[in-house]
């Protein structure tokens, strides 16, 4: 197979204009095929240089990822773009021209090249699993087979945008604690690094004995001197390490037990797992994925240990033709109300629509307990802060009400 090299075109729109675009394709025939395939005259069709100053910058792990909220623009628009009638290998080809999101055009293009070749839309998809989660693949495939694709994507646009504005709720809610946590820590640092060590040499040079506050602050100034660049090395490296291991199995075996038990967001954290397997959970129902299948997906993609330990149990009795909802009763993570909805809606063969009822449910929680959270946390992190740095001037002025001591 030839090499795939980056072109660029320019063709004439029914209205005339010029539009231009990029593309990428083994040679400058099978662009001009393509482009007669969508209906469009070609103009001009050169290839584009991609060495030397030429060659785009990405910076790894930033420029180079694709996001939830990108997906769930390109879902709603290939929805659109199919129920209007349009194949789906024209609508891949619009996508990969007019996507915002550089990685995500030029994954898009390559799925609709393997889509042209005979393969599955969900087989082309599967090959770029670390851009495209096994959710979206699975629904797609189950909306290929059941012949409605089109209602598929929009469930799985209507999913992804749930994440994105869920997401959106609980960055608001914790913007604010760890902004002014931030400047506080970098407060008290500099302070110590700067400010307390001018007065300690002037306390020095009165002589006296310093009060226990004013030494114990002088004190603590000396540790932060010498430990400041080794804790910054370390919070830097442990940052990096914790950037590539955080989704590592060993370390989620750990930390997710954790997460449920931190006082007050410990229940933030229950919220957030839950309305994601629930409503995840739900879609794929929907869409027709296999009911053991679809609880594999979901437990990997809740987002929290504890629930993924719970669904493999919930399978485990599901094959061996036992109830889906009676597993998860022995899991505190799943409150009574979650349980028993998905029990009548299993007896009741509308498992899909309670499953989005409890997400619902749980994405108002979430909304409710980040601002009640916010509101808590404000008035708490004024508190102290002025605390803090209150405490460590009144600590630097205190020798200066026995100055005149020290003087004679």
């Amino acid at each position: 197979m030839a090499t795939a090299k980056t072109f660029e075109y320019a063709v004439r729109d029914r209205n005339g204009k010029i539009v231009k675009g990029r593309v990428e394709a083994p040679n400058e025939a099978a662009v001009a095929n393509r482009l007669r395939e969508m209906g469009l005259a070609a103009v001009s069709i050169n290839q584009v240089s991609t060495s030397g100053l030429n060659t785009e910058i990405s910076i790894p792990g930033i420029s180079d990822r694709v996001t939830i909220k990108d997906l769930a623009i390109l879902s709603r628009q290939l929805a659109t773009m199919i129920s209007s009638g349009l194949s789906l290998i024209r609508a891949l080809a619009i996508l990969a021209e007019q996507t915002e999101s550089k990685p995500l055009a030029k994954v898009v293009a390559q799925v609709r090249n393997d889509v042209e070749t005979g393969q599955a839309f969900s087989a082309a998809l599967a090959k770029h699993h670390q851009e495209f989660p096994p959710l979206m693949i699975n629904m797609v495939k189950a909306g290929e087979v059941g012949g409605f694709l089109d209602e598929v994507l929009i469930s799985v646009a209507a999913n992804f945008e749930a994440e994105v504005k869920l997401r959106g709720k609980v960055k608001s809610a914790m913007t604010y604690p760890v902004v002014v946590f931030v400047i506080a820590i970098l407060a008290v640092v500099g302070m110590l690094l700067f400010i307390v060590p001018i007065f300690s040499e002037m306390f020095a040079s009165l002589g006296g004995e310093l009060p226990p506050a004013t030494a114990f602050l002088v004190w603590l100034s000396g540790v932060v001197k010498w430990t400041a660049i080794p804790t910054a090395v370390a919070l830097a490296v442990f940052a990096v390490w914790w950037g590539k291991h955080k989704n590592d199995r060993a370390v989620r075996e750990k930390v997710d037990p954790v997460k449920l038990k931190v006082p007050v967001f410990g229940k933030l954290f229950q919220k957030i797992a839950i309305s994601r397997f629930t409503r995840n959970f739900g879609s794929m129902i929907h869409a027709g994925v296999p009911l053991l299948q679809a609880l594999e997906i979901v437990g990997e993609t809740s987002g929290n240990i504890v629930i993924e330990r719970a669904t493999r149990q919930v399978q485990e009795s599901v094959r061996s033709g036992n109830s889906l909802s009676g597993p998860l009763s022995d899991h505190p993570i799943f409150p009574p109300m979650v349980v028993q909805m998905m029990a009548v809606g299993e007896d009741t063969g509308a498992l899909d629509t309670m499953l989005s009822k409890v997400a619902d449910f749980y994405d108002q929680e979430v909304e409710a307990t980040t601002e009640q959270l916010t509101s808590l946390i404000e008035p708490l992190m004024i508190v102290v802060l002025g605390s803090v740095i209150g405490g460590m001037i009144i600590a630097m002025y205190l020798p200066i009400f026995t100055i005149f001591e020290y003087i004679q």
